[in-house]
């Protein structure tokens, strides 16, 4: 047998090394709990390690053997303590969950074990899914595997982190706002939000559900595609979910047009990041795309869209863990008493916030002036990128505006939310999105670009994609 470096390691890699015979699942997985061994105590990136992990690896062997799988089959993958694994512990990175347990699982749960995949743990991730640093989780922050003094991003900092350091060969996170590709990028990885819909979101911890999407996290762009196609499909449990179109045999890139909305990208970006984004399109440019400059003068507002739609969905589903139906429970004088200590016990201070802030929203006297308005606002974003797509076939900007960041550097929150400024329109739309690593900074720390594309075009996303990870 081969000996196994997980961080050099990709998924497809494994794949063809496990059917070859030259490592089994056994041994990646020990190489995996090893890597855990050594660097989680410092990094903070798994909650729990599943006993069952070598099991289910010794399964998946066997599956092999038998010339039975697919890709996904042996592979040790992590995923984000929001998804629902049957048996297992799902707390949202939040107190009031603590000792929850999935009666159920996820769909794309389901879809996973058919494949023999192995399940390593759940990650550490901000409470709720609300953050962009995973600085607030109720289990303590998640430390960049490049550099410890600083964020990993979030809030599926956990799982991307796990890919980072070599504790999986992938993993799962949930984007409601770039929680997979804002981390992605200040990690060096790939991540990808999918069509609203192509991934069911049945069985995770709702954050904001006209948002919310599960989606990969790799390290390169075909190991994205793979976990894609495994994960993706209808369900006839999930109303939001959607079939995708059959992927085609070829997909051709000829003549391929590509949107870079320069006065959306003249505020609030770091020099060099910007610098790198400038090189990124330059080598599209040499690749013979056709670069078009294009405005967007309502995508601009999707962050204020967004902060008072996601607060608004988060107060509706979080209502439900009071301490009665779900939740610890803190015992008061009465029902009420009993409510609020529960409550306060559980919740962070920004899942507190965002409650305070949605509830506020949906109020009387304010639900038209805020709500209806935000609503009216994204209504115009999805039109705008509709009508885009008819001249262009994708549009271009950096994942981020900075390069992860030191911790405690954002302690104003509205500094926090501005890290999603060009994130948060994908979700807006509903359109799928990807992130690509583009580079370095003189520090040694991770830039990325992402591509948004059309609704439903996520097989022409991962092509484009992986034509500049090719060449950058």
């Amino acid at each position: 047998m081969e000996t196994i470096d997980i961080k050099n390691l990709n998924i497809e890699k494994a794949s063809e090394m496990l059917r070859d015979g030259k490592i089994t699942s056994v041994s990646l997985v020990e190489a995996c709990l090893k890597n855990i061994t050594e660097r989680n105590g410092e990094l903070n990136a798994i909650l729990e390690v599943f006993s069952d992990a070598l099991d289910e690896a010794k399964k998946a062997d066997e599956m092999i053997a038998r010339g039975e799988g697919d890709k996904l089959t042996g592979i040790p993958m992590v995923f984000k303590d929001n998804i629902f694994i049957t048996g297992k512990k799902v707390s949202g990175g939040s107190k009031i969950l603590e000792n929850y347990t999935a009666s159920y699982d996820a769909f794309v749960i389901e879809k996973l074990k058919k494949s023999g995949a192995v399940f390593i743990g759940r990650a550490n991730m901000d409470e709720f899914a609300m953050g962009s640093s995973n600085e607030t989780s109720a289990y303590g922050p998640v430390k960049n595997p490049l550099d410890i003094t600083r964020v990993p991003g979030g809030s599926s900092g956990g799982s991307v982190a796990s890919v980072a350091a070599g504790f999986c060969l992938g993993a799962l996170g949930t984007d409601t706002g770039g929680s997979i590709r804002q981390p992605a990028s200040f990690c060096g990885l790939v991540g990808m939000k999918p069509t609203y819909g192509g991934v069911s979101r049945r069985g995770t911890i709702a954050m904001s559900s006209s948002l919310d999407q599960i989606g990969p996290i790799t390290k390169t762009v075909e190991d994205a595609k793979i976990i894609f196609d495994i994960i993706s499909g209808q369900d006839k449990m999930d109303a939001t979910s959607i079939k995708l179109p059959d992927t085609p045999t070829e997909i051709s890139l000829a003549g391929i047009k590509i949107g870079i909305p320069r006065d959306w990208l003249k505020e609030g970006i770091d020099a060099d990041v910007m610098e790198n984004f400038n090189a990124s399109v330059e080598k599209l440019k040499n690749l013979g795309y056709e670069i078009v400059d294009i405005d967007l003068p309502y995508a601009k507002y999707s962050l204020a869209v967004y902060y008072i739609l996601m607060p608004a969905e988060v107060s509706t589903n979080l209502s439900r863990l009071d301490g009665i139906r779900y939740g610890n429970r803190v015992e008061g004088e009465n029902i009420f008493d009993t409510y609020k200590k529960s409550r306060s016990a559980g919740f962070g201070m920004e899942t507190r916030r965002r409650i305070i802030l949605g509830s506020y929203v949906l109020s009387h006297g304010y639900y038209d002036a805020y709500y209806n308005k935000a609503w009216k606002v994204r209504h115009a974003i999805e039109k705008e990128f509709e009508d885009i797509f008819k001249k262009v076939d994708f549009v271009l900007t950096p994942t981020t505006p900075s390069v992860a960041f030191k911790f405690g550097a954002k302690k104003d929150p509205l500094q926090m939310y501005l890290s999603d400024i060009f994130t948060v329109p994908a979700n807006i739309a509903g359109i799928p999105s990807l992130s690509v690593p583009s580079g370095f900074s003189a520090e040694g720390l991770p830039y990325g670009v992402q591509f948004m594309a059309p609704l439903c075009a996520d097989e022409k996303l991962f092509a484009i994609s992986l034509e500049l990870e090719e060449n950058i």
